[in-house]
């Protein structure tokens, strides 16, 4: 199994030691670097887990790089972007460049974590800020980052995938609204889809949830 995580300040390029190219990142790149991976460690095919930006990576990979995948599992992710989705992240990466990393973690946090979670469990949000704003990459990399998401789009391609797919969401998610979630499980044939309450991050909100969803869909794939 292997999980993207969709962080943008982690794990992909632009971390350590890795590349920072002035022209900035691609999700296509991102999905052949997961893909060589794969091949070079000889242990694929995969079952893929993509959060947020890792759900857009996934799709990219089952379309581009089908041999080295087993299953999709998409959540809180999108097919392309639309006003709401554009506003949002411009509106993040100015706050990035004006305010600096600290606030936009804050900022962000309000898109990343429903409102109940907040109210139960604000200490694991502060925790979660503090962890990203201590962490994150350099600022330049982050609003390249923030390109790259808004540039990926899909949404014509979806139906090429012929992969076992599962779409999740959390219910309260207004970072990528479950109409996202539903458009990803039109258009990519045989999809199911989940609801689970929660967030964009719904893992940290429902982890007990979220992991009998996906474990059942990998058990029967």
């Amino acid at each position: 199994q292997l999980l993207l995580r969709g962080k943008p300040d982690r794990h992909q390029r632009g971390a350590g030691a890795s590349s920072r190219p002035d022209a900035g990142y691609t999700i296509e790149e991102h999905a052949a670097d997961m893909a060589g991976v794969l091949r070079t460690l000889g242990c694929g095919p995969a079952h893929l887990v993509g959060s947020s930006t890792g759900g857009a990576i996934a799709q990219v990979m089952a379309l581009d790089h089908p041999d080295v995948v087993r299953s999709v599992t998409i959540m809180g992710s999108w097919a392309a972007p639309d006003d709401f989705f554009r506003h949002q992240f411009e509106t993040r990466k100015a706050i990035l460049r004006q305010a600096g990393l600290r606030v936009y973690a804050e900022a962000s946090a309000l898109f990343l974590f429903s409102p109940q979670y907040f109210r139960d469990r604000y200490p694991q949000v502060r925790e979660y800020c503090d962890l990203g704003a201590s962490s994150a990459s350099d600022l330049d990399i982050m609003v390249k980052r923030i390109d790259m998401i808004l540039n990926a789009d899909q949404k014509a391609r979806l139906g090429g995938i012929r992969h076992p797919a599962l779409i999740i969401v959390g219910r309260h998610d207004t970072c990528t609204p479950p109409y996202f979630s539903e458009e990803l499980a039109r258009l990519i044939q045989g999809a199911e889809s989940t609801v689970l309450e929660g967030g964009h991050l719904v893992y940290f909100e429902d982890p007990e949830g979220f992991y009998r969803t996906v474990a059942e869909f990998l058990r029967r794939h």
